[in-house]
């Protein structure tokens, strides 16, 4: 665990300082090992569907295996921000062991057709869906938060590292050893992922309410990356350009069987060059972001990547492809973990799960549609056609950055000190007690009214992301100097959730508010339990279901 000591000690340091803390540098190897296990897999299942179906089943494969993702990130990023992030990601491994191993007898048997294997590219899917958000989230307990964009940048790197290498060994073993290897290989893979979680002894995060319900904790998530600009524009955008993109590598199979007339050794040379393009991106993507921006290196990297395909849809030549692939292959990444930084660094702690699993969601459900999509027109119009579409789609996509262009942050949000005071509690109310309406009452002097209702947009955003719903600002007609702020919460103890939920950003908003109210008296804060049925005794006789009262602090 990285304590705060850490934190206020961490330099910003170069790509590769995350691997000097232990932890980190363990589950980054682990991680790369099973992802080269996974690629390993593709590959062997890929090229099986080359041989036993047509171009839309075989770019089914990639669909297959992103489409869990796409389905269980967000009950995943839920799970990983209520339970035990190092407990979630053993279960789910161990699952993907499970499944890899499954994945493995059935080829044994010989009892392999079409859509046994899509099905088996499913379930090894679904243990990796289930785990990713809580191993993303885990990023910030790993390193110091200053290193927290490198180690972001690690953390998707390790699956273009071993995509440079996982691959021509896929292949390679594919030819040599058949599939069936592949596969055990595959679940091999996993073991070492499994150990380093063991050895991993992190320490609880401890709360004073009672987590979240699995739908309200989904619905919280979702609720604040809607109510989020910045990572509402940059999930859209990250979309879709997977969903136009993903023609690259859901038909680099066919690019290697039709149009270089290869095997499966070359289908792994080329999945290894995008790879290997990707780990070179490392090296350039800090550096870029920095001196250009987020957006502007969004827009380079989608002209990088249409390019790339026009140009893999006209070559015929093995080591054009390779230099093609190392370009897209540098570009797909940066676009990727340019994506991935911008929501870690916009969201705190108590949704990063959430927020990293929503951004998932996007760009794998953007790649299993565009797969399926770009299957279909290779299908009935050519593999050329196809590339050549995409490409064009690629560039009218950057129309969409001139008009909402994704932001820039170079600092992790961070939540602000728990308020000390707690509420003037007198009516006897239990934690599921609701619906709570809370009214707020300023005095504004008249030449400030424009400054404050603009002021309190901006805070209509906070509360909304952080769990109230039915906000309203009101102004008194007769006296126009006073306003009132309301909002409500669903039960008391989402009301204090939302009290605990304040980042530094969120206060100082607060404080602004506040310093435009005048007068002797605070701002006048008033709270009410909405149909307060279980509140009263309708007989002297009748039991009280309040009797117990309200713990605030559990």
């Amino acid at each position: 665990m990285v304590t705060a000591a850490d934190n206020d000690k961490a330099e910003s340091g170069g790509i590769f300082a995350p691997l000097k803390h232990s932890l980190f540098r363990n589950m980054w190897f682990s991680n790369t090992i099973s992802n080269a296990g996974s690629l390993i897999q593709t590959v062997a299942a890929a090229w099986i569907m080359t041989s036993i179906s047509t171009a839309d089943h075989v770019a089914l494969v990639q669909t297959a295996s992103f489409l869990p993702m796409a389905l269980f990130a967000l009950p995943a990023g839920a799970i990983a921000d209520i339970y035990d992030r190092r407990k979630v990601q053993l279960l789910f491994f161990f699952l993907s062991l499970v499944a890899a191993s499954l994945m493995m007898l059935v080829s044994m048997l010989g009892l392999i057709t079409p859509w046994i294997l899509l099905g088996l590219c499913f379930f090894v899917g679904t243990g990796g869906a289930l785990s990713a958000p809580a191993r993303g989230a885990s990023i910030a307990e790993l390193v110091p938060k200053a290193l927290i964009p490198q180690a972001v940048a690690l953390n998707n790197i390790s699956y273009n590292l071993a995509r440079s290498v996982g691959p021509a060994i896929g292949g390679l073993i594919v030819v040599a050893f058949g599939a069936t290897t592949a596969f055990a290989v595959n679940a091999i893979s996993f073991i070492p992922m499994l150990e380093s979680l063991r050895r991993w002894k992190r320490e609880p995060e401890t709360s004073r309410l009672p987590a979240e319900k699995l739908l309200r904790s989904i619905n919280s998530g979702v609720r604040y990356v809607l109510n989020m600009q910045p990572v509402r524009r940059a999930i859209s955008r990250v979309f879709v350009l997977c969903l136009i993109g993903a023609a690259l590598p859901s038909l680099m199979p066919l690019i290697a069987k039709d149009l270089l007339g290869g095997n499966a050794s070359t289908f792994g040379l080329l999945l290894g060059a995008f790879g290997v393009g990707a780990v070179c991106g490392i090296l350039v993507l800090h550096p870029m972001r920095a001196k250009i921006g987020n957006e502007n290196t969004l827009r380079v990297c989608t002209s990088v990547v249409a390019a790339s395909i026009l140009g893999l849809a006209f070559s015929r030549s093995l080591v054009v492809d390779f230099i093609i692939l190392m370009c897209a292959g540098m570009a797909w990444m940066m676009i990727t973990t340019t994506i991935s930084v911008l929501v870690q660094l916009f969201v705190p702690r108590w949704v990063m799960g959430r927020a990293i699993a929503t951004s998932s969601a996007a760009i794998t459900l953007g790649v299993a549609i565009g797969s399926w999509l770009w299957g279909i027109v290779a299908r009935d119009y050519g593999l050329v056609l196809a590339f050549e579409v995409a490409a064009a789609g690629l560039i009218l996509s950057l129309v969409i950055g001139l008009i909402f262009p994704v932001a820039d942050r170079t600092e992790s949000t961070e939540l602000d000190e728990p308020l000390s005071n707690d509420p003037d509690v007198k009516l006897a109310i239990s934690g599921r007690s609701g619906p709570i309406s809370i009214e707020l009452h300023y005095r504004i002097p008249e030449d400030k009214a424009r400054e404050f209702y603009r002021l309190m947009r901006e805070q209509q955003k906070v509360r909304s992301r952080n769990g109230a719903y039915a906000w309203s600002l009101s102004r008194d007609i007769a006296d126009p100097e006073h306003w009132s702020e309301r909002f409500s919460c669903p039960t008391w103890n989402d009301y204090l959730r939302l009290r605990i939920r304040r980042t530094v950003e969120d206060t100082q908003i607060h404080r602004r508010a506040s310093s435009m109210h005048m007068g002797l008296e605070p701002i006048k804060v008033l709270r009410w339990l909405d149909r307060p049925a279980g509140s009263v005794r309708w007989s002297d006789d009748a039991p009280d279901r309040g009797d117990e009262g309200l713990n605030i602090h559990g």
